[in-house]
């Protein structure tokens, strides 16, 4: 594929009341979308993570508009993994002397999701499919509840057909349990719970803490240290908790994710699309974690392109893992596309469609777009 066009352009949605997390606070919810078209026409959309910390977006959009775009425009790809392996290779030294690697990969991994949509648009086939998945529907979960009125958002989304959950954690020890106790006390004692402490916990607290958890019969525990954590630690903790430890969001590199899984520490394993590696990264990391009988749920919270693309990453890898869907409020997600899937029985069914399936409402990208 030639690129003809390379352009991002951010959205953002004020937020009435800041979504509370263990780390800060996100007052409005952004969006920052690639648009690439090829000499074809053919047109791919991918999403790029920038929830932190404020004004990331803008950065970020930047760094596409300055670095980016000139690799890209007139630039010819035989695929999308040769275009992943060119650009990093060509921003890689740049990357570090700014010392942002983490930015830098969050971009590329924008553009990757825009490159394998045009790929499965051209070659007429849904994305999940051209990826090598054979079902085209997931099982999903409500994530983002709490700190405060998580039993009220799970009621909301239990209504809507799902089944599984999950609390953020990492706050108080009194609240945070008393927020368990009375999200398993309202779903009662076969639904899917899992927590997210992110990165809250030193190696003690998160000991205390994980068995503190056991009496609730938990899905996974989230992030219970930060990334950069001992190898040693995670396994302490791993050894000391009755549920699954999940991570991921925040690992970088194929390297980092082949050492999580070999550790041992980890039952579930959480890439995130729009933070690193995109669908090239983030699908060799779901086949490993299946073969060694990890559970793969890719990790997600932004905007509606970025989800689009983790329904097809978690169909493309298949197995047993569950799409994380944020329960809090968000239109750039429920509404920018006409006619987004509907959850019923607890699974998202994406449509038989070329590439992602769907392209953005473009007024309400106009609504939410900010000056560049």
């Amino acid at each position: 594929m030639r690129i003809a066009r390379a352009q991002a352009a951010l959205h953002l949605y004020p937020l009435a009341t800041p979504i509370r997390t263990a780390f800060g606070a996100m007052r409005a919810r952004p969006m920052l979308l690639v648009r690439l078209e090829d000499s074809d026409g053919a047109v791919g959309w991918g999403e790029i993570w920038c929830n932190f910390p404020p004004g990331a977006g803008a950065a970020r959009r930047r760094l596409f508009d300055d670095i980016f775009a000139p690799l890209l425009k007139g630039a010819t790809f035989d695929d999308p993994r040769a275009a992943f392996a060119t650009l990093e290779a060509k921003t890689r030294i740049l990357a570090l002397q700014a010392g942002e690697p983490g930015t830098f990969a969050q971009v590329l991994a924008g553009i990757d999701q825009a490159l394998w949509d045009i790929s499965a648009r051209k070659a007429g086939v849904p994305l999940w499919k051209h990826l090598g998945g054979t079902q085209g529907d997931v099982a999903v979960y409500a994530s983002g509840l709490g700190p405060d009125g998580a039993v009220e958002q799970a009621l909301v989304r239990l209504a809507q057909s799902y089944d599984g959950f999950k609390l953020k954690v990492g706050f108080a020890a009194d609240a945070d349990l008393a927020n368990i106790a009375a999200l398993r006390a309202a779903l009662g004692p076969k639904a899917f719970i899992a927590v997210d402490a992110n990165q809250a916990w030193d190696a003690e607290t998160a000991a205390r803490r994980v068995r503190e958890f056991a009496e609730f019969r938990l899905g996974w525990i989230e992030e219970p240290l930060a990334v950069d954590a001992p190898e040693g630690e995670w396994q302490l903790v791993a050894g000391l908790s009755a549920a699954p430890i999940a991570g991921g969001e925040n690992m970088r590199g194929a390297a980092q994710f082949r050492a999580a899984i070999a550790s041992n520490a980890f039952g579930v394993i959480q890439p995130d699309i729009a933070k690193w590696g995109g669908f090239t990264g983030c699908l060799a990391v779901g086949r490993a974690a299946r073969e060694e009988g990890v559970k793969f749920c890719p990790h997600y919270l932004g905007g509606g392109v970025g989800l689009l693309a983790s329904a097809h990453l978690l169909a493309a890898v298949g197995g047993d893992g569950r799409l994380e869907v944020d329960a809090q409020d968000n239109p750039m997600r429920d509404t920018l596309f006409d006619d987004f899937p509907h959850v019923r029985a607890a699974r998202l069914h994406l449509p038989d469609r070329p590439g992602l399936g769907y392209d953005p409402d473009p007024d309400l990208l106009k609504r939410y777009a900010e000056a560049a």
